[in-house]
């Protein structure tokens, strides 16, 4: 897998680089904006994913994020030293895969990678089928795809495995703290409730009919959340 970091602070670039290659990644590191839209106008096909740095000397990370995903659909995590709401939705607007807060553990940043990397890498199998069926939601297992009236709604990494879990419980009352759980199983325990807020938002945005009136993801007040009867 080859992976293009944008950094700007080189030691933190250097250290990166040393951790993705022991971890078996090749890597191409740039330090600002330009160079590293140089990189993706010659090498885009080669890179299976990229790390962005929001805060970089000549540009930003929503930028570069912009630009490939014009191009390709290929996953983007941002790097960055925000955690508000405000920062992280308008991240995943850009159709960013997810983000990650400095400082952070090399352990969780190689965690995000791979689970990102999972969902991308994902293999169709034509031999069967499962399919899961949501009110007008339907839910390709193999492909990790989700429908809406036939129409295929793009889930980012975390959406489509938060979403896979309300459909693997239908009927069921699901406490925040359960959410946090699951995901955790499948994403490392890197998941905070604040970043749980946002992705339950933007699935409404994303499949109801009236995100403000939701009929699919239902609230359960003091309790959780709900999806079917």
């Amino acid at each position: 897998m080859k992976l293009l970091m944008v950094e700007d602070d080189k030691t933190i670039a250097m250290g990166l680089e040393y951790s993705l290659q022991n971890d078996g990644y090749e890597t191409i590191v740039c330090y600002n904006a330009e160079s590293a839209r140089e990189v993706l106008m010659k090498q885009l096909n080669e890179i299976d994913l990229c790390l962005f740095d929001l805060s970089l000397p000549d540009g930003s990370g929503y930028d570069l994020c912009e630009f490939v995903k014009k191009q390709s659909d290929k996953p983007v995590i941002f790097l960055t030293a925000f955690d508000d709401e405000v920062n992280v939705v308008m991240g995943l607007d850009m159709g960013a895969d997810d983000y990650i807060t400095k400082p952070f553990r090399i352990r969780e940043l190689l965690s995000r990678i791979k689970s990102v990397l999972r969902r991308y890498n994902k293999q169709p199998q034509p031999q069967s089928t499962s399919i899961i069926t949501i009110e007008d939601i339907r839910i390709n297992t193999l492909e990790g795809k989700v429908y809406k009236k036939g129409e295929e709604v793009l889930l980012t990494a975390l959406e489509y495995r938060l979403f896979l879990i309300f459909a693997n419980h239908v009927g069921q009352v699901l406490t925040r703290n359960q959410l946090l759980e699951r995901i955790w199983d499948v994403a490392g325990d890197f998941v905070n409730d604040n970043t749980l807020t946002v992705y339950i938002k933007r699935l409404r945005e994303k499949l109801e009919d009236n995100a403000q009136s939701p009929k699919i993801i239902k609230t359960v007040r003091g309790f959780g959340y709900k999806v079917g009867e």
